[in-house]
C-alpha cells in the first residue's frame, strides 16, 4: 500500500505572490498517479500531465543520440518540442490565474 501521508512541498512562487505557477500541483499529481487516480492527477496539473509523454520522448531520444554519437546537441525537432512545451507552460501559468479559468488551478 502506498503512503497515505501527504508531504506538501511549498511553492515559493505561490508563497511570495499568491499566484499559481505552472508547476503548482505536481507533487499531488504524482501522488495521485501512484494511487492510480488519473482524474485527480489531471485536475492537479493538466499541462504537466499532458506534456509528460513529450518530455519522455525528448529525454529518451536525447539519451539514445548521446550514447550513439557522443554529442549533447539537440536536433531541430527536439528544439521544436522543447519550445512548444515552454510556450504551453507559460500560457498555462497565465491562464490558471485568470478567474475565468479557475478550473485549471490545483484544488
Amino acid at each position: 500500500m502506498f503512503c497515505t501521508y501527504v508531504f506538501a512541498v511549498p511553492c515559493v512562487f505561490h508563497t511570495v505572490t499568491g499566484l499559481n505557477c505552472p508547476g503548482c500541483g505536481i507533487s499531488r499529481m504524482c501522488l495521485s498517479l501512484l494511487r492510480g487516480d488519473v482524474l485527480s492527477a489531471i485536475r492537479y496539473n493538466l499541462a504537466i500531465f499532458a506534456l509528460s509523454p513529450l518530455f519522455l520522448v525528448l529525454i529518451a531520444s536525447q539519451c539514445v543520440y548521446y550514447v550513439k554519437y557522443g554529442t549533447k546537441q539537440l536536433r531541430i525537432w527536439q528544439n521544436v518540442i522543447l519550445y512548444v512545451c515552454i510556450v504551453v507552460l507559460v500560457l498555462f501559468g497565465i491562464l490558471r490565474n485568470i478567474p475565468a479559468f479557475s478550473f485549471l488551478s490545483p484544488v
